[in-house]
């Protein structure tokens, strides 16, 4: 008759040790002591003693029970089995010792701190060189708006001139009206200036006229009304109108042609015939 032997206390210890179980579930997802116990913030050598059951290595028994549900659940294992187990496995010696110690102040278990190397961390050189970078950008900005600002054309500016340099200009004989363009005097055919002339002042609508002969008597000044004026004078006279497109000249009976004289609507000569 063959005769079989039981299987040793240490066999059925090692299908039901806890240790085994995080150990092989550990290997199986590959993932390193050091990776778990930086998840677990638990120390290395804490778990690697819950792996090897070396419960000499582990603080005391609540806190090593806790260890172990711990590292169960992050391995996916179920933490009930595995407390268990380790209860079981746990020795009575080491039992008393923590019940004899419970008045005892709690010793330091050495949990790992977080890892800080995924922390961002802010270079004080790296500050300094993206706000220099920034006032240089707003400094660059700044002088290429100006410099587009000075490289347009300015816009062209009239110039008012006086009657004084109305008079400096070069006389012009208008052959079509009969008078010149611009210049001090007005040759209007006659080689010798006549001591009166007449003048006609039409306006078609208010306009501010003021019209002084040689001898300085003022033959029209201010504000006008619409209508027709005649006016005798010595020549040359002096003449200052504020809206030429309201009103017509003419000298001796001939036609006066204010667009020669005008800037911006206004026209200021020394008129003679």
């Amino acid at each position: 008759m063959e005769m079989t032997t039981p299987p040793s206390n240490h066999q059925s210890n090692a299908q039901g040790s806890f240790g085994a179980m995080l150990q092989q579930a550990r290997k199986t997802q590959q993932v390193s002591l050091e990776d778990a116990a930086a998840e677990l913030f638990i120390l290395k050598r804490h778990l690697q003693a819950l792996e090897s059951e070396n419960f000499s290595e582990l603080p005391q028994a609540a806190f090593a029970r806790g260890f172990a549900i711990n590292y169960a659940k992050f391995l996916g294992l179920d933490p009930v089995q595995v407390v268990s187990s380790f209860d079981a496995a746990y020795p009575n010696e080491l039992k008393s010792r923590s019940v004899n110690n419970i008045d005892s102040p709690l010793q330091p278990m050495g949990t790992l701190q977080r890892d800080t190397h995924n922390r961002i961390r802010f270079n004080p050189l790296l500050i300094v060189a993206v706000i220099a970078l920034i006032i240089l950008a707003v400094f660059l900005f700044r002088m290429v708006s100006n410099a587009s600002k000075d490289n347009q054309d300015p816009a062209p500016v009239a110039e008012d001139i006086s009657a004084a340099e109305q008079a400096q200009g070069a006389a012009i004989n208008n052959q079509s009206s009969g008078v010149g363009a611009s210049g001090s005097a007005l040759n209007l055919g006659g080689s010798e200036s006549m001591s009166s002339a007449s003048l006609e002042v039409k306006l078609t609508d208010t306009a501010t006229i003021s019209i002084m002969d040689a001898s300085g008597s003022s033959l029209m000044n201010g504000s006008q009304n619409r209508g027709d004026y005649k006016l005798l004078g010595t020549p040359p006279f002096n003449v200052q109108i504020d809206n030429v497109d309201n009103v017509s000249l003419m000298l001796n009976q001939q036609s006066v042609a204010l667009d020669q004289y005008t800037i911006d609507k206004k026209a200021s000569f020394e008129l003679a015939p």
